[in-house]
């Protein structure tokens, strides 16, 4: 499968990618800082997810490094594109 064909499939969304971890224990996904709590019960480091939308972050102690921030994400969906 080529890079672009596996990108087609994956679910629509604002971003793709895998969850990670930082120094601080912040969830993060590419630039987007996401739920701590979601991600905590609900996802491991490692799970590819799509990010659905995304708010500016309230958080002032985290602003600086992650501007963007989502609650609304999922397991990333290779369901084919209905046309």
């Amino acid at each position: 499968m080529s890079k672009g064909s596996h990108e087609k499939m994956l679910q629509k969304g604002v971003y793709t990618g895998i969850i990670e971890k930082d120094e601080n224990n912040n969830y993060f996904c590419g630039e987007y800082l996401l739920d701590y709590k979601l991600a905590h019960s609900n996802f491991n480091v490692g799970d590819m997810i799509t990010i659905k939308s995304v708010i500016e972050n309230p958080s002032d102690i985290s602003y600086d490094k992650y501007p963007k921030k989502s609650k609304n994400f999922d397991k990333a969906n290779y369901k084919p594109e209905q046309k």
